[in-house]
């Protein structure tokens, strides 16, 4: 099975080397590509000096046009699995294979790392947490699936979904939309306990003047997507 990591990474300098020597040590059955998303800060020069595996995108597409890149890679180059790892060093790669060996063996076309299950490691800020509470009702609410972290960024996908991702992926803010996008499909969704930790580095997209545009749009676009359904 051919396993590829992508790594999305903006202004990741502080973090972006351990990042990928984690990967190295824990996840050593995948491939890694880091996709740098025009960075302003020494993230490329990083990457140049370390030989590190990268694309370097000309212009900023943000994470959704970061991820969908490293997609379009993984499927073009015949993956059979892709999952992302954020270059801030938040997502344990300890977890990688677990989350593989589940996605083949319970035949899944995507498999998230939930903090929620558990409860171990950081579980974010409570306003946020009670933003990812909402996101969870509103698919529960249009899908009849519970989905216990939606907004997680650890998500490891199968043929079928690295197909539609490389064709179409939201912009901003992808995660609770293409969840709605699989479910539409009929796609097989689980979740697996996983620890993550705080930032190591970078900032986060997500700022407190942008977090009101935040629930608004990813709201209309759970509404919006599943309203595609019928056509799908």
């Amino acid at each position: 099975m051919k396993k590829l990591i992508i790594i999305p990474a903006y202004n990741e300098s502080e973090a972006i080397l351990s990042t990928v020597e984690t990967i190295r040590r824990e996840a050593p059955d995948f491939d890694y590509l880091v996709v740098n998303d025009c960075s302003t800060d020494s993230t490329k020069q990083i990457l140049e000096e370390h030989r590190l595996n990268f694309l370097d995108l000309p212009v900023n597409l943000g994470i959704g046009g970061a991820v969908q890149t490293g997609y379009m890679y993984a499927y073009r180059h015949g993956y059979d699995m892709a999952v992302q790892v954020d270059g801030d060093g938040q997502h344990d790669p300890a977890f990688l294979k677990t989350m593989a060996d589940h996605l083949e063996n319970h035949h899944c076309d995507m498999v998230i790392g939930s903090r929620f299950i558990r409860k171990e490691g950081f579980q974010s800020s409570r306003a946020r947490r009670l933003g990812i509470q909402w996101f969870s009702w509103l698919i529960r609410r249009m899908t009849g699936v519970t989905i216990t972290d939606p907004t997680s960024g650890l998500r490891m996908v199968g043929r079928k979904g690295m197909e539609l991702f490389s064709k179409d992926y939201p912009r901003d803010y992808p995660e609770p939309e293409t969840i709605v996008t699989l479910l539409n499909r009929k796609l097989k969704i689980e979740e697996i306990p996983v620890i993550m930790r705080e930032r190591q580095g970078g900032t986060s997209s997500i700022n407190l003047k942008k977090s009101v545009y935040y629930m608004v749009k990813v709201s209309l676009a759970i509404l919006f997507e599943r309203s595609r359904k019928n056509k799908c």
